[in-house]
């Protein structure tokens, strides 16, 4: 099992900043990326980042409506981030840490999530 805890959120005026933060215990080993999720009520959820596990920093890749604006990355103590910058009320959701289960490719594991509030 994988257990992910988010911190970070928060509320925050349009064009500001946060960063997010997850820390990952457990079966590491069985990651294959990680990424972050964010859902708004009435909206489907959108990945928005993610960051292959491997070598010096990993791939990443990233959802059109955030391209520019967040940057995911992970350090070597098993943290997550997404710093988000250029906030915009449109970026207002519950932000979850995923982690992509090796075995299945699918992002079986998922944290709490962490609510991020953009006003206008």
């Amino acid at each position: 099992q994988v257990q992910l805890v988010e911190s970070g959120g928060g509320l925050v005026q349009a064009g500001g900043s946060l960063r997010l933060s997850c820390v990952v215990s457990g079966s590491i080993f069985s990651i294959n990326a990680m990424g972050w999720y964010r859902q708004a009520p009435g909206k489907a959820r959108e990945l928005v980042a993610t960051i292959r596990s491997g070598g010096s920093g990993g791939s990443t890749s990233y959802a059109d409506s955030v391209k520019g604006r967040f940057t995911i990355s992970r350090d070597s103590k098993n943290t997550l981030y997404l710093q988000m910058s250029s906030l915009k009320p449109e970026d207002t959701a519950m932000y979850y840490c995923a982690a992509q289960n090796r075995a299945t490719g699918l992002y079986d594991y998922r944290g709490q999530g962490t609510q991020v509030t953009v006003s206008s």
